[in-house]
């Protein structure tokens, strides 16, 4: 089971990205060490906007792609 999830970082842009254990990979994000994302260093998550379960790691990859081609105004 994985999880594909969105995160809005404080300057209002939106993060999208898969973990197999959620918590864990919220926790390494709001570090901001070296096992959070490029992105989310220099873009502080401030909340989880949003979370779905996939079947398996080729759904979630699928999923993440999907969101990640939305618009702006899609993601809110």
């Amino acid at each position: 089971m994985y999880f594909v999830y969105m995160l809005r970082c404080r300057d209002g842009s939106f993060y999208t990205g898969i973990a197999a254990d959620i918590e864990k990979r919220l926790r390494q994000h709001a570090s901001g060490g070296a096992a959070c994302a490029k992105y989310t260093r220099s873009h502080l998550p401030v909340e989880l906007a949003y979370q779905e379960q996939t079947e398996d790691w080729p759904a979630a990859l699928r999923r993440e792609a999907a969101i990640k081609r939305m618009s702006r105004a899609q993601k809110l």
